[in-house]
Parts: structure tokens; C-alpha cells; sequence
């Protein structure tokens, strides 16, 4: 039945949210002569919500989230130190390591031969071909797509561009939202790897009534899940 396995990327094959956690902590210090911790995330979020249809996913927009919320906190008058330092974050967060997650190489390998795979991301292009340089896997995968949304029609499309359609094949990822929802709208099927740090965006009910949704504790399950899938127990 399966015959095309895509896999989302940040949060799902290596680390991302944890090191956008650590420059949310910084900017906040930053702030907290103008306001808490707390009240410094619920704008930040607030901004990045605005911006993602003008500036899209990734930390080129996050960055000029931070700016616009300093600017917001301090009723348009945060000195020129203060926007250096938050430049100065989102550059180093440009850089920051490739951690694998757990059983994500393995992972990979094992169905390198039996499935034609993809990687389908979100975010900054230039950051995106780093990371997935760094990660030593873009070897392994038939087609890498960094895309500016993920919805039904994005996978409708790149299914069939990649594989045999949407029926065949499924969408493994850390984001209900993103990953599983939309794959499963357009036909396929989602494949749930939750990590602890998944951005609140992109929190939604999890579809556990339909067939065609698996949640699976790490990336070390995924072969035995997709056996299942296989067998006939959709």
C-alpha cells in the first residue's frame, strides 16, 4: 500500500524549538525593564502570528517579531543597543548545532530501501540547506521540498510530483497542524511523533478517531508502524 514516506524536518529528524527557546529567554531579559517574562512571550506571540503571511516561518521573521515587539513594549522608543541585541540573536540562531533526535538516523537508513522518501519543510530556505547539510541525511531522501505552508494542496501536489498520489503515502511529523492534519486531508496518511517543544501554533486536536492517523512515540516505532499500515490494519 505505502509506497512514498515523507518526513518533516525541525522538531521531527533534529532539535529547533529548544534553541528558539533559549533566544525567547534572552530577548525577555532583555525587556524586563519594560515588562515580564510572561507578558514578553504573549506579545512576541501575538507579532509572529501578524507576520507569518508577510514574513513566512523561520527565524528571518522571528527576528523582526522580536524588533517590531521591542518597539511595541517600549511604546516605540527601544534604543539602538537593544535592536543590535536582538539582531545579534537571531544571528546566532543561524548557526546553532544539528542535534539529531533519537533514532532519527537509523530510522532513515532502514527505509531508505523500501519506500521512496521525501523531506517537506517550512521555514527560511538558507537555513533550512544548512540544516538539513549538517544532519548528514539529505543523501538519503528522493526529493527535499522546502515549502511556504503545509496544507492539503502541498501535499496533494508534491505526493503526486514524488510518488504514486496521496493514497500511497504518508507524512511523518511533530506537528498536528502541519504534518498530519493536512496530509490526512488530502488522502494520505499522518504519522504523529510528538516532541515536548512543538511552537503553539502549531497545537491542534489530534484526529485519533481516523483511520488513517498513527501516533507513535519516537522515531524508532515508525518502521513496525508502517508494517501494521501495510498489513491491512488501516
Amino acid at each position: 500500500m505505502l509506497r512514498t514516506i515523507a518526513f518533516d524536518a525541525d522538531d521531527t529528524l533534529w532539535q529547533n524549538e529548544h534553541y528558539y527557546k533559549i533566544s525567547q529567554a534572552r530577548f525577555a531579559s532583555l525587556l524586563s525593564d519594560r515588562a515580564d517574562a510572561a507578558q514578553v512571550e504573549k506579545c512576541l506571540l501575538e507579532a509572529e502570528k501578524r507576520n507569518i503571511g508577510r514574513y513566512g516561518f523561520g527565524i528571518k521573521g522571528f527576528t523582526l517579531s522580536m524588533i517590531e515587539t521591542a518597539l511595541e513594549l517600549s511604546d516605540g522608543n527601544a534604543d539602538a543597543a537593544k535592536i543590535r541585541d536582538i539582531i545579534e540573536i537571531g544571528r546566532e540562531q543561524l548557526v546553532h548545532p544539528v542535534d539529531l533526535l533519537p533514532y532519527a538516523r537509523e530510522t532513515i537508513i532502514l527505509l531508505e530501501s523500501r519506500y521512496s522518501l521525501l523531506l517537506i519543510t517550512k521555514g527560511d530556505l538558507y537555513d533550512q540547506e544548512r540544516k538539513i547539510a549538517q544532519s548528514g541525511l539529505g543523501d538519503y531522501f528522493d526529493a527535499i521540498e522546502v515549502v511556504s505552508e503545509k496544507n492539503a494542496g502541498t501535499y496533494d501536489r508534491l505526493f503526486k510530483r514524488h510518488g504514486a498520489g496521496t493514497e500511497s503515502s504518508a507524512m511523518v511529523g511533530n506537528s498536528l497542524k502541519s504534518d498530519v492534519l493536512p496530509a490526512i486531508e488530502c488522502g494520505g496518511f499522518g504519522i504523529y511523533v510528538p516532541h515536548e517543544l512543538t511552537w503553539s501554533y502549531e497545537h491542534a486536536a489530534a484526529p485519533t478517531n481516523d483511520a488513517r492517523f498513527r501516533e507513535i512515540a519516537h522515531l524508532g516505532e515508525l518502521p513496525s508502524t508502517l508494517d501494521w499500515i501495510e498489513a491491512g490494519y488501516a
